[in-house]
């Protein structure tokens, strides 16, 4: 098998691993190019291309997350992980598990931790590798590993999310929801959602923002019937879509274009929290960016002309 045959094979596994890291498909997708490039130019062939490879993507996200945690201080209103709509790393026997450390939940949950607990975290809990793997990935000891792991695991469990066991039960709610909500079935909506339900956007100040998000069932099924269905009244779709390994729905314009993404986190059959990512920034890689503050104009338009 020559290098790039190797690194092909590999790729899904070294995207998955620098998005869980980075919670960024335009920086993971960086990352993994920029391995394929060291690995294309290293004189020697390792032992391991798997071990190489995680290494150097591993040490690459590392750098990028700590330049990146800068930033994210200074970002305006929530920031939330870029939407991941397709993880390529599959494995059969743990794709529940591997849904869930991707889920909008989960990655937010690894914003405590340090990059390094971050990584070692990912790679041990996540990707089942071995210590003495994770410490040449990261240049720590394997003790120094063990003891990133045990304080990375103990953030985790302190806020770690859940989710319905039964991943039909909680698709089948996501479509009650999404009919609901297209039908501006306030009633309907209010049923499915947790008393103390928050709705909070990721606008990066470059989409229209939602204050402080809505919080509570009847606030937020009010917002959801009053905004959603002029939104389709002029053209708009809303596609029920798996976001980051959870329910969730891609909203498009009357043209295609993408103007944001949903996820849900669902529990004890009701829906505990909405995010909405619609910063443009980190829509293209789903497709088409439209214009969010015009679809609002003209949504808001059509509902002051039904009333």
């Amino acid at each position: 098998m020559t290098r790039a045959e190797e690194f092909q094979e590999l790729r899904p596994l070294l995207f998955s691993i620098a998005y869980r890291i980075l919670g960024s498909v335009a920086e993971a997708e960086d990352a993994v190019q920029e391995t394929w490039l060291r690995y294309e130019a290293s004189p020697t062939l390792p032992t391991s291309a798997k071990a190489f490879l995680s290494a150097v993507v591993t040490r690459l996200s590392i750098n990028v997350l700590r330049s990146a945690r800068v930033r994210r201080e200074e970002y305006v209103g929530p920031w939330f992980p870029e939407p991941l709509l397709t993880d390529p790393y599959q494995d059969p026997e743990r794709s529940a598990e591997l849904a869930d450390s991707v889920s909008m939940a989960a990655l937010l949950l690894l914003e405590r931790l340090t990059p390094l607990e971050r990584a070692v975290f990912v790679l041990r809990e996540v990707f089942e590798f071995g210590f003495p793997e994770i410490a040449s990935a990261v240049g720590r000891s394997e003790a120094a590993c063990r003891q990133l792991v045990v304080r990375a695991r103990r953030h985790m469990n302190e806020g770690r999310p859940r989710f319905e066991a039964d991943r039909r039960e909680r698709e089948a709610l996501a479509m009650r929801f999404f009919g609901a909500f297209t039908e501006g079935d306030v009633d309907g909506l209010r049923q499915l959602l947790a008393a103390d339900v928050q709705l909070v956007a990721d606008s990066g100040g470059k989409a229209p923002q939602w204050a402080g998000g809505f919080f509570g069932a009847d606030q937020v099924s009010r917002v959801i019937a009053a905004l959603v269905p002029p939104f389709v009244r002029i053209g708009g779709a809303v596609e029920p879509h798996q976001v980051n390994g959870q329910p969730g729905a891609i909203f498009r314009d009357r043209d295609g274009k993408v103007i944001n993404a949903w996820t849900l986190d669902i529990l004890d059959g009701q829906i505990q929290t909405i995010r909405s990512v619609s910063n443009p920034d980190k829509l293209g890689h789903v497709g088409p960016v439209g214009d969010a503050w015009a679809v609002l104009r003209e949504s808001l338009q059509a509902g002051r002309d039904s009333d």
